[in-house]
C-alpha cells in the first residue's frame, strides 16, 4: 500500500498504491469540493495539469446531489469521469465551520444544512455509510475540527470523543465496504489526531490511534487560527509517534512555503483550496513569488504568467490577456488562471519529490521557502 523509498533527514519519498492507482509522495491532492473543481474545470484537465489525487467533500455531496444517486450511477469516480485516486474527506470540518447551530453528542452531531436549514444528523457511522457509497479510495474518520483558542479540558475531552468515533468508523467502514453491493471494495480508513495547539494532548491522541493500524495518519484541526510556528512546533511533537511505515497527511494546508516546511517535517500529504481560490482572485503562484494579474502593470505584458511554465495558460495566453479577462469579468480567466495555479502546486510537488530523491531537499528549502510565499 505505502513503500517508503528514501528520505532526505525528516524529508519522505514514497509510493502510495489504491484501487485507482499510484500515488507518488509527497503529494498535492487537487480539491473538487462538489466533484468539480472551483473555476471550471474538468476531470481531462485535471489529467493535463499533472494531478495525482483528487479531494471530495462528504458532507457537500451528501447534500447535493445525495450519495445514493451517486452510487446508482456507479460511484463518485465514474460520476466525475475522473479514474485516478480520489480521497474523501468525512464533513467533520465543514459541520465545524458551515452549520450555524449544532449539538454535539457521543453518539453524533446534530446540526442544520447551511443550505436549506433543515435538520441533519452526522455520526461515525454514517459518515463511512456515506463515503463508501461514494466508493472513494480513501475514507476519512469522522472527527470534531477544535476551533482554535480553546480550553485544554475540553480539547481533551473532544479527541477523547473523535478517538471513540474512529473505532467506531473503524467497523462501519469494515462491514460496508465487504458487502455484496460495495463500490469500492478495497477502500481505506485514514485516522485523524486531534488536539488543538496542545502538544500532550495531540501526542497521547497519536499514540492511541497509530495502535490501531489503519492504512493512513492524518493530523486535523490545523490552519484554523494557529500561528504558523504553532501549526509546524504541533507537526514536528506529532510526527515523532506517527507510524513510520503508513503515509502521513496535513489536512487544509497551505502555501507553497507551508508545504516545504512541513515536508521537511516528514509529511507526506497536503490539501489546500488556496491554489484555485487565490487563482479566482488573480493571484497566480510563480517560482519568483505570486503576482496580482489584475494590476495595471499587465494590461501591455505580452509575456506568459511565468516564463517557462508549460501549463496550457502559459504555453497560449500572455498576462496582457489574464489580466484582460479578470477586468472584463469572463469566467475564461477564472479558469486559466486555476490551471496555472494547479499547475504550478503540482510542479513543486514534482519537485520537491526530486530534490528529495536526490537528497538536496534542504538546499532546495532554503532557496524557495521564503521566495514562493511573497507577494511581487
Amino acid at each position: 500500500m505505502f513503500k517508503l523509498l528514501t528520505t532526505d533527514r525528516k524529508a519522505r519519498l514514497g509510493v502510495f498504491t489504491c484501487p485507482h492507482g499510484t500515488v507518488q509522495t509527497p503529494v498535492f491532492m487537487n480539491i473538487g469540493t462538489q466533484a468539480a473543481i472551483k473555476g471550471g474545470l474538468s476531470a481531462k484537465d485535471l489529467e493535463i495539469i499533472g494531478c495525482q489525487i483528487e479531494l471530495s467533500n462528504t458532507y457537500h455531496l451528501h447534500l447535493r446531489p445525495g450519495e445514493e444517486i451517486i452510487k446508482e450511477l456507479g460511484g463518485l469516480h465514474k460520476f466525475m469521469h475522473w479514474n485516478g485516486p480520489i480521497l474523501t474527506d468525512s464533513g467533520g470540518f465543514q459541520i465545524f465551520s458551515l452549520a450555524s447551530l449544532r449539538k454535539i453528542t457521543d453518539d453524533g452531531v446534530y446540526f442544520n444544512s447551511h443550505i436549506d436549514g433543515h435538520s441533519i444528523f452526522m455520526s461515525p457511522e454514517e459518515s463511512m455509510r456515506i463515503q463508501a457509497a461514494l466508493g472513494s479510495d480513501i475514507a476519512m474518520a469522522f472527527d470534531e475540527c477544535v476551533k482554535i483558542p480553546a480550553p485544554h479540558k475540553y480539547v481533551e475531552e473532544s479527541a477523547q470523543r473523535t478517538y471513540r468515533w474512529l473505532l467506531r468508523c473503524k467497523t462501519a467502514l469494515d462491514k460496508y465496504k465487504d458487502s455484496d453491493n460495495s463500490v469500492n471494495p478495497g477502500q481505506m480508513l485514514f485516522g485523524i489526531n486531534q488536539g488543538a495547539v496542545f502538544k500532550d494532548i495531540r501526542i497521547e491522541n497519536m499514540k492511541k490511534i497509530s495502535e490501531l493500524d489503519l492504512q493512513g495518519y492524518a493530523i486535523g484541526g490545523l490552519a484554523v487560527g494557529e500561528t504558523h510556528s504553532e501549526m509546524y512546533d504541533v507537526i514536528s511533537a506529532v510526527e515523532e509517534f506517527m507510524p513510520y511505515e503508513r503515509p502521513r497527511y496535513l489536512m487544509g494546508v497551505g502555501t507553497p512555503s507551508n508545504i516545504i516546511e512541513c515536508v521537511s517535517r516528514g509529511v507526506d500529504f497536503f490539501d489546500c483550496v488556496m491554489p484555485a481560490r487565490n487563482g479566482r482572485h488573480g493571484h497566480l503562484f510563480t517560482w519568483n513569488g505570486i503576482i496580482n494579474i489584475k494590476n495595471e502593470r499587465y494590461q501591455n505584458d505580452e509575456m506568459p504568467l511565468e516564463d517557462k511554465c508549460e501549463c496550457p495558460c502559459c504555453r497560449s495566453y500572455s498576462r496582457a490577456y489574464i489580466h484582460h479577462l479578470f477586468k472584463a469579468g469572463e469566467i475564461l480567466g477564472l479558469r486559466l488562471a486555476v490551471i496555472h495555479n494547479l499547475y504550478f502546486y503540482n510542479k513543486l510537488m514534482e519537485r520537491i519529490r526530486k530534490e528529495i530523491e536526490m537528497h538536496h531537499f534542504d538546499v532546495f528549502r532554503k532557496e524557495y521557502v521564503e521566495i514562493l510565499d511573497r507577494r511581487i
